[in-house]
């Protein structure tokens, strides 16, 4: 048995390991601390946010008047009766009403804990909403709070009383006007006495409106002032179009297009014209050339629509005499411009023609001079609206509008230092050019140039009787851009078939439509043109993307 005494203790080993554990009690204490500053302020976060969402306490006793609505009393739970008011509605008339009104959130402005300006927006019109802490007014400096804490772009619901302020504002549409004197325009406002949100924008939006709203000249006048301004790209105003599509302009583009379309119907249908719809899946092209989306159609080669030509005239053929289609085009062209789309909405008509194509023409005339007249007088605001961010002239154009031979046109470009292939189509320079010396000539912007070379034609287009080289057709411009083409059409099955093959379409993709011309035709004509690019050129757009509320070409398939 072993009598040696146990091994001493290291000493340099027992130091390391107390330092050790004094460093890591130390270290453990230090985290604590700092643990507990870290919950703490999440707690109070948390409260803050419980504050925000949930203003209402038994403290307030006006909490009852402000608060998030819970998403099960906005799932058509009740019908309560209430009347709403639409912001563009308030004026003068309204000043001690109390209305309800529901808009997004489009500014938001603290003033002190007891006073808070919110702008509410509904479509293209905006009024100003005061809070001002009051128990008279039933308004609690919680509920000030709760206002102010809101994000942009929220939506929500504002009950209160109209008032005329004694101060002229400049940041709101509704104005009032005085009744003595016309030049004293003030605003109206609310004075809000209950206030709900419907739903939250998230703190954060990808992209201010307040930036998607500037003009060309407001970025001017910061640089000048040595500010920089935040300048909204093409591409993320339509990657956040929803965003983008509420400023001014856009609502008011759009409105300008849902009245360009309305008065086509209006016009159309007043002279007899009769509406159709036709298939946008098809066997072959309706316009020759590989400009089209091939797809499978139940196992069979199909495409889509480049046009509803062939089934307008089949309509013709089929007893309707003039007919008119408002639907999507197609066209798989690769053409990334400023004016070119993959699919738009065409604006179609064909008609029978009883001596000549002119007939066409005139029903043309009648037609945009319509839509330009009324536009002019009844869409002022609209108008208005655009021009303050894209500033352009008005229109100019004739009461009888002007034609022009395509030689003409030739000739006045030859005149002017430009040389066009006299059997060839003009670029969009050329165009551009002609729309130019057309202007400073007659003082029009809106002009048709007729009788085309046949072989810039589609395959169904009428030759000419006194020269088979140039057809019965036409092309319409404004501003120096195409916007129609249009012309008589082959309505012998003979000349169609030898048309189309000469053209290098395969007959028996379109055999029917070839077949429904030996039942029995009458001589017709028709013109298409792109609603698009008629609002882009009327309001004098510099891309055709402004035009198309979620536009397709061939980089872009969403949103």
């Amino acid at each position: 048995m072993s009598s040696e005494p146990p091994p001493a203790a290291n000493p340099a080993s027992s130091a390391g390991e107390l330092a050790a554990d004094l460093s890591a009690a130390t270290i453990s204490k230090k985290q604590q601390k700092k643990d507990a500053r870290k919950a703490e302020k999440a707690e109070k976060a948390a409260q803050r946010q419980q504050q925000q969402q949930q203003p209402a306490d038994a403290e307030d006793p006006f909490a009852a008047n402000y608060g998030d609505v819970p998403v099960e009393e906005i799932q058509s739970k009740a019908i309560s009766g209430r009347s709403w008011t639409k912001i563009g509605d308030l004026d003068d008339s309204a000043a001690g009403r109390t209305v309800l009104i529901r808009g997004a959130t489009q500014a938001i402005r603290p003033v002190s804990k007891k006073m808070a300006f919110v702008v509410l927006r509904q479509s293209m019109s905006t009024v100003q909403c005061v809070l001002v802490a009051s128990a008279d007014a039933g308004v609690s400096t919680q509920m000030v709070r709760f206002a102010t804490a809101l994000s942009k772009e929220s939506i929500v619901d504002v009950e209160g009383v109209v008032s005329l302020p004694k101060e002229p504002l400049k940041a709101t549409t509704q104005q009032y006007v005085h009744a003595e004197f016309v030049v004293n325009i003030n605003l109206v406002e609310i004075q809000v006495r209950k206030i709900y949100c419907i739903n939250r924008a998230i703190p954060t939006l990808p992209i201010n409106l307040e930036d998607a709203a500037r003009s060309e000249a407001e970025f001017e006048k910061a640089e000048q002032a040595g500010e920089k301004l935040v300048r909204v790209g093409q591409d993320t105003r339509l990657n956040y179009r929803t965003i983008d599509l509420r400023t001014p302009a856009n609502q008011a583009i759009f409105r300008i297009q849902c009245q360009v379309e309305n008065k086509f119907r209006e016009f159309l249908l007043s002279k007899d014209f009769v509406g159709i719809h036709t298939p946008k899946l098809i066997s072959g092209s309706s316009e020759g050339g590989a400009a089209v989306f091939k797809l499978l159609y139940n196992g069979q080669p199909a495409c889509l629509a480049q046009s509803p030509q062939l089934y307008k005239q089949m309509a013709i053929c089929g007893g309707y005499e003039r007919v008119f289609e408002v639907g999507p085009v197609f066209r798989a062209e690769n053409s990334n411009t400023h004016r070119h789309l993959c699919e738009f909405v065409g604006l179609d008509a064909e008609m029978e023609i009883k001596e000549h194509y002119f007939e066409v023409c005139d029903i043309i005339d009648g037609l945009f001079v319509s839509i330009f007249k009324h536009l002019t007088e009844n869409c002022k605001k609209e108008l208005e609206t655009i021009n303050r961010q894209y500033p352009f002239e008005p229109l100019q154009y004739l009461e009888k509008t002007l034609k022009l031979t395509y030689e003409e046109g030739i000739q006045m470009l030859k005149e002017a230092g430009t040389e066009i292939e006299p059997m060839g189509d003009l670029n969009t320079e050329s165009e551009k050019k002609l729309g130019r010396l057309v202007k400073e000539k007659y003082g029009t912007d809106f002009f048709i140039l007729y009788r085309y070379p046949l072989g810039v034609r589609p395959f169904y287009t009428m030759p000419c009787y006194d020269n088979p080289a140039y057809t019965n057709s036409f092309d319409v411009f404004i501003r120096g851009e195409e916007i129609i083409s249009g012309a008589q059409r082959i309505h012998t099955p003979e000349l169609l078939a030898k048309r189309a093959t000469e053209c290098g379409i395969d007959v028996s993709t379109i055999s029917a439509y070839i077949e429904s011309f030996s039942y029995g035709a009458p001589p017709h004509g028709g013109f298409g043109v792109g609603l698009e690019r008629v609002v882009m050129l009327f309001c004098a757009l510099n891309n055709i993307r402004k035009t198309s509320m979620f536009p397709r070409d061939p980089q872009r398939l969403v949103p």
